[in-house]
């Protein structure tokens, strides 16, 4: 019995969801006695290999190394990942873009139904899922042969790197997809952690009235934490903040060491986003927002005046 993760990497080095994802794998070894293994693809990524080769836990490494695998393409990478799916009970991919991108084309091309966004293993055929943004958890049974699972990364605890390496197999790379090609990308460069990696995230919502005051108010407390800047779905909609900050449902799930959120009410929608997060602290001037009834520190304040007085302080 083998539970393959497929590893999501730079071509450098691991992304910090892949350790979360190879601790719901191992949670899934322990209950059923099978193997971890990883699959890492891509082009000129033997580093990055030999990094997963010391997760503890991990019994094995599969490294292709191939020019179609470069972007990670839902449509190469499925190949990929069905290239040496042969004896795996379980195929596990991080709920990530790259993850929600690839997992279905493997389940579909498998015939098998996916299993996704799982928080919780309880045994080998069954897992916890949140639904209703996140307001209720239901409880799923697989009875497919082979599993095919996204995983929450928020849900699981990094496993932890500094074993003696283990193997490192190379196995042979598909050939490019005719059906898809990378054209390009935009990627925009910062000097702050990425949002869903951070310890520390510094969120703002509407009430801070334009992007100009989102600037001018969080930029200095981010800047003070080392934290991560993110943003509700109202600030964005608004043109507060780009899109790649949300943080939400529809945004990103994230689960920081401390999360600071000001001016920011708590829809349903952004609490889904960020309710696991270790330490939340909420300033909002309305006492009845929702934001507080997960907040561990609360601040009923106006936080053109809290925010300022808080980076004095630090």
């Amino acid at each position: 019995m083998t539970i393959l993760v497929v590893a999501e990497h730079d071509q450098h080095s691991l992304k910090g969801a892949t350790l979360n994802t190879v601790a719901a794998a191992q949670a899934i070894a322990a209950a059923s006695g099978g193997a971890v293994h990883i699959l890492v693809a891509g082009s000129g990524c033997a580093a990055a290999a030999a990094e997963a080769a010391t997760i503890g836990g991990v019994a094995k490494v599969l490294h292709a190394d191939g020019a179609a695998l470069e972007h990670a393409l839902a449509e190469p990478l499925a190949e990929q990942v069905l290239a040496v799916a042969a004896g795996c009970t379980h195929i596990l991919f991080a709920a990530t873009t790259t993850g929600k991108n690839a997992a279905p084309r493997v389940a579909a091309r498998l015939d098998v139904a996916q299993v996704s966004e799982i928080s919780k293993v309880i045994d080998a055929d069954t897992f916890e899922r949140p639904i209703y943004a996140g307001n209720a958890i239901a409880t799923v049974r697989s009875a497919d042969s082979v599993k095919v699972i996204t995983v929450r990364a928020t849900g699981f605890d990094a496993a932890s790197k500094g074993a003696g390496p283990v193997a490192v197999e190379s196995v042979p790379a598909v050939d490019a997809s005719s059906i898809s090609r990378f054209v390009g990308s935009e990627i925009a460069r910062s000097d702050r952690p990425e949002l869903t990696a951070a310890k520390i995230i510094v969120s703002g919502g509407r009430a801070l009235g334009s992007a100009d005051k989102f600037t001018e108010v969080l930029t200095p407390l981010a800047d003070k934490l080392g934290a991560a800047l993110g943003a509700s779905r109202a600030a964005v909609d608004a043109g507060y903040a780009p899109n790649d900050w949300q943080v939400g449902q529809t945004g990103k799930i994230v689960a920081p060491q401390l999360y600071v959120a000001a001016g920011i009410s708590g829809a349903i929608q952004h609490l889904a986003g960020m309710k696991d997060s270790k330490v939340i602290v909420a300033i909002n001037k309305d006492a009845e927002a929702p934001i507080f009834s997960v907040a561990d520190y609360g601040l009923e304040a106006d936080l053109f005046e809290a925010v300022p007085e808080l980076i004095r302080t630090l």
